[in-house]
């Protein structure tokens, strides 16, 4: 992927139809406080977190295969605020030329409502998500919000030493596979372009139906997709739902030498995945994150199943470029994807 010359700080470009200083400011209002934790502790897990990126990756590619020769590189160790700036600036590098400009009168104010409601949601995530890999940012940044890391060790009671690495192991795998793949990250910007791209076309004749979308959707995202807008968010999904459960089955396939207590975090954190409260639910069914967790366990299964009939060399057939990466189908039957790629 060809490096942009254009200035990608959020809000740098006064014609982007997204208003992205406005969304940090909305978001880093609305964000909520983390786990009081004593500066003792902290240190303890956010040194251990930055050592244990690099340990973590090293059994990745033992596992995988993936990487050899690659440099070894640190996390960076952010609180939800720092996740937020730096999930907003990625946003706007991976959006960049994709999504219409805006002009006239109104261009502002449009800007601004996105903004907003890029904030919002944000904000809710920001509080979520333990750790991730930005392929899109400058030399790619692999963020660890050790807040959010303490704070569900504390809620699933189990090893603080265990369950960071357990994280680390999940995001490194992501970080390799951006890496080790070299297409794979303009691939997948591609089809975020293409989506984003074309998401003014025809929105009129299928908001009529909103009532029955909103009630058949995963998420947003999934509400007013054209037939050839359909046809993309499926690879987009395939593509999500394979990087994901392959990180889910390396972080549990590493094993107990690396993890002693795997078993007993798998199990209660799958259980934290399903639980929260009725409002935090219809938030997370809302914006897709009801879909995501489905990702993880289909993602998960067909990287097993591969990996059981062909082993992991096998398995990494699907990176030798965008043909050989399963379909949504194939995703949901893996004999079919073996079939097609290794007949």
């Amino acid at each position: 992927m060809s490096a942009s010359t254009q200035d990608h700080r959020p809000g740098a470009t006064g014609s982007d139809p997204v208003d992205w200083e406005l969304a940090v400011a909305t978001a880093a209002r609305l964000v909520r406080p983390g786990p009081v934790v004593p500066r003792a502790e902290a240190d303890i897990a956010v040194g251990r977190l930055r050592e244990q990126a690099i340990d973590a990756e090293v059994h990745v590619r033992r596992l995988t295969g993936l990487g050899h020769g690659l440099p070894l590189k640190a996390g960076e160790v952010v609180d939800r605020p720092g996740w937020i700036r730096a999930a907003v600036q990625g946003l706007a590098v991976l959006t960049d030329g994709a999504l219409p400009k805006q002009s006239g009168a109104l261009s502002g104010v449009l800007a601004g409502t996105a903004g907003v409601q890029a904030g919002v949601v944000i904000a809710f995530l920001s509080a979520r998500v333990l750790g991730q890999y930005d392929p899109f940012s400058e030399g790619g940044r692999l963020l660890l919000v050790a807040p959010n890391i303490v704070g569900a060790q504390r809620a699933l009671d189990v090893s603080g030493a265990d369950f960071s690495m357990w994280v680390c192991l999940h995001e490194g795998t992501h970080r390799l596979q951006f890496t080790a793949v070299p297409w794979l990250g303009g691939h997948f910007s591609g089809l975020v372009g293409s989506l984003l791209g074309s998401m003014d076309e025809g929105v009129a004749p299928r908001l009529r139906d909103l009532p029955k979308r909103l009630r058949e959707a995963d998420g947003f995202v999934d509400l007013l997709q054209s037939p050839a807008q359909r046809e993309v968010l499926d690879r987009l999904i395939a593509l999500s739902t394979l990087l994901e459960g392959h990180a889910d089955h390396v972080m549990d396939a590493v094993g107990p030498d690396v993890v002693p207590s795997v078993g007993v975090i798998r199990e209660r954190f799958t259980a934290r995945r399903k639980g929260g409260g009725v409002l935090d639910r219809i938030l997370r069914t809302l914006l897709g994150v009801e879909a995501k967790v489905r990702q993880y366990a289909e993602g998960a299964a067909f990287t097993r199943h591969v990996v059981d009939q062909a082993g992991m060399s096998g398995f990494n057939t699907v990176w030798t470029g965008p043909e050989t990466l399963p379909t949504r189908a194939e995703i949901a039957d893996p004999a079919a994807w073996l079939r097609r790629v290794q007949p």
